[in-house]
C-alpha cells in the first residue's frame, strides 16, 4: 500500500464532518484462510445550516495487495438518515479482507431539500492485524 493511513480518520465537506475509528475483529478472523475482520464506527455531524440527507455510499476498499473492491448502494446499513442542522447519526459496519492491512475511503452523497446534492467525503481510514508489521 503506498499510503500511509491511521485507523482514524476525519472529514469536513460542505459542513458535513465524517469521523471514522476502524478495529481489527479478532475472533472472527482466520489467518490460515486468509480472512480478516474489520469493524468500523462512523459518526456523520451536520455542522451546516441546512437539512440533509444521506441517499447513498461509496466505497473504495483496498487490501495489501493493492487489489481494490468498490460498492455502492442506497444509504448506509439500511438507513437514509435526515440530519438537520447540529445533528448526528452513527453506525457501525464490517469489512473483510484476504490481507492484515487495507485500506477504505469514499463519499456519501448528500442531497439537499432544493434537490442538490454533493459527495460528502469519507477521508482514507487503515484497517490493519495489530502487530501485523512486527
Amino acid at each position: 500500500m503506498p499510503e500511509r493511513h491511521e485507523p482514524r480518520s476525519e472529514a469536513v465537506t460542505r459542513g458535513v464532518r465524517v469521523t471514522v475509528e476502524s478495529r481489527f475483529i479478532a475472533e472472527q478472523s482466520s489467518e490460515a484462510l486468509g480472512r480478516f475482520v474489520f469493524a468500523y464506527h462512523i459518526r456523520i455531524a451536520n455542522e451546516g445550516k441546512e437539512t440533509l440527507q444521506l441517499r447513498t455510499r461509496h466505497w473504495i476498499i483496498a487490501d495489501a495487495t493493492g487489489r481494490t473492491e468498490e460498492v455502492r448502494g442506497p444509504g448506509v446499513v439500511g438507513e437514509t438518515p435526515v440530519l438537520a442542522p447540529g445533528e448526528a447519526f452513527e453506525y457501525t459496519s464490517g469489512a473483510v479482507l484476504r490481507t492484515q492491512r487495507g485500506s477504505m475511503r469514499g463519499t456519501y452523497q448528500m442531497h439537499r431539500a432544493d434537490g442538490s446534492s454533493f459527495d460528502a467525503q469519507i477521508a482514507p481510514f487503515l484497517l490493519e492485524r495489530p502487530y501485523s508489521l512486527n
